[in-house]
């Protein structure tokens, strides 16, 4: 018997078509691993059993008939909890939101998967309001490794990594401010995508501006290709998203590498200490990549590390969440959002502006880089994942969670699309991830390149 939570959107589509099963049976067999995960690894806020039941059975129906409602119809798939989803609460990790409301509208993601006949299992966890990159929060406790349950599954997108790496779901949604979709990705050894700002509309938007992203998280290229040709059109809500996409994305993934000049940089030039592990892995699908035909040449992009600038930018963006609250429900955050809140709340309107100079200044370093290179490939992380339940590894003198993802930030800062591929394992079993970044708009060759090494056998 086929086991269908280890299947690919893409298969269990084909499956549907075929009729060797169904979205019920689909459906159900995800359910269960869902709720046989959830007591050691907390990936959800909560599981909608009976909702997802009713809907893998009208598309059943629809199957039946040869009438499937559109490319994802039956596919079961899970929301990162940041994201409105029409009939569910959206808690954003806090205790400071309340379940009471109608909760009547869908964010636009969800808006489209919803018409695409996707099945939804739940809302998946993420730190209070997506402030970090692990996933721990005071409405929902510790989110852990799918592998590893001592270990952090890594964030703000980390119950959704979890589900997808342990069969919960092929197909989930994440929001990306920092590199929340990339990091637990890396984490627990699945694709994600950080789509071109706008590419994929978000509404309500984001206090933390055009820093955030919503992105697939797959198991694979493929299924994130296929994702992004549902959610990457413009909806009205969003007065940022861009104007419809040139092509299928998921038709634009069999080019190959062969003939792009990928430029690989180890460690930004010398700025990260990249543990050995990691760094062999990556090396090594790097060497894959130009055995694809990619002319590949060891080489960095001119930029020094812009981690003030995002503070002011990231942290000017958390004081303005919680500007709202009184001083009684501010007591019930997270102690760490509440000291990055305080500090975002001194920065001036001349102290942010700075920052938005050096973010242009960064992206115009990266637009030039990119008339020379097509494809930029670093580390997504210079670790692997870290003990559960803190924000930074015991040892490291980091002081917030930036510390340990320079790899990430930068191109939230230039909006530029960036993925995050499975490469290996380090001593300890534990995922690494290679980051693909490409020039602004060119979402499809991060993919194509994707697909084109995971799909390579060496």
């Amino acid at each position: 018997m086929t086991d269908l939570t280890a299947l690919t959107a893409v298969r269990l589509l084909d499956g549907y078509r075929t009729g060797a099963f169904s979205p019920v049976d689909a459906t159900r067999a995800a359910l269960e691993r869902a709720e046989r995960i959830q007591p050691e690894v907390n990936a959800f806020v909560r599981i909608t059993a009976e909702r997802a039941l009713e809907q893998a059975a009208a598309s059943a129906e629809r199957w039946r008939r040869g009438e499937p409602a559109g490319l994802l119809d039956g596919v079961p798939v899970t929301v990162k909890d940041i994201l409105l989803m029409r009939g569910e609460p959206t808690l954003k990790g806090s205790k400071t939101i309340s379940e009471k409301g109608s909760w009547d509208e869908d964010a636009p993601s969800v808006a489209r998967l919803r018409a695409h006949g996707a099945v939804f299992l739940g809302k998946t966890t993420t730190p209070e309001f997506g402030w970090k990159g692990v996933t721990d929060s005071p409405l929902t406790g510790v989110t852990r490794h799918p592998h590893d349950p001592t270990r952090t599954a890594g964030g703000s997108s980390g119950g959704a990594a979890a589900a997808v790496a342990l069969g919960a779901g092929p197909l989930a949604l994440g929001t990306d401010g920092g590199g929340s979709v990339r990091i637990p990705a890396a984490f627990c050894g699945i694709f994600a995508l950080k789509p071109t700002y706008g590419r994929v509309p978000l509404y309500p938007a984001s206090a933390f501006g055009t820093l955030a992203h919503v992105g697939p998280m797959t198991r694979d290229a493929a299924d994130a290709a296929l994702l992004m040709d549902v959610i990457g059109v413009p909806d009205s809500r969003d007065w940022s998203a861009l104007g419809p996409p040139p092509g299928s994305f998921a038709a634009g993934l069999s080019g190959g590498v062969h003939g792009l000049r990928v430029a690989y940089s180890p460690s930004l030039g010398g700025q990260v200490a990249v543990r050995p592990a990691v760094a062999s892995a990556v090396r090594r699908a790097v060497e894959r990549l130009a055995g694809l035909g990619a002319y590949v040449e060891e080489t960095d992009p001119d930029f020094a590390d812009p981690v003030e600038a995002f503070h002011t930018l990231w942290f000017s963006g958390a004081a303005r969440v919680v500007q709202h609250l009184r001083p009684h429900q501010r007591e019930l955050l997270d102690p760490g959002l509440r000291e990055i809140c305080g500090l975002g709340a001194r920065y001036s309107a001349l102290d942010y502006l700075a920052a938005v100079d050096v973010r242009m200044e960064l992206g115009r370093r990266m637009g030039r880089f990119h008339d020379s290179y097509d494809l930029l490939v670093t580390p997504t992380l210079p670790l692997t994942a870290f003990e559960a339940g803190a924000e930074v590894p015991k040892g490291s003198g980091h002081r917030r969670w930036t510390g340990w993802t320079p790899f990430t930030y930068p191109f939230n800062m230039t909006q530029q699309p960036a993925a995050t591929v499975p490469v290996g394992r380090d001593g300890d079993g534990l995922p690494v991830g290679l980051q693909i970044v490409a020039a602004r708009h060119r979402d499809e060759l991060v993919l194509r390149a994707a697909h084109a090494l995971m799909s390579d056998g060496s």
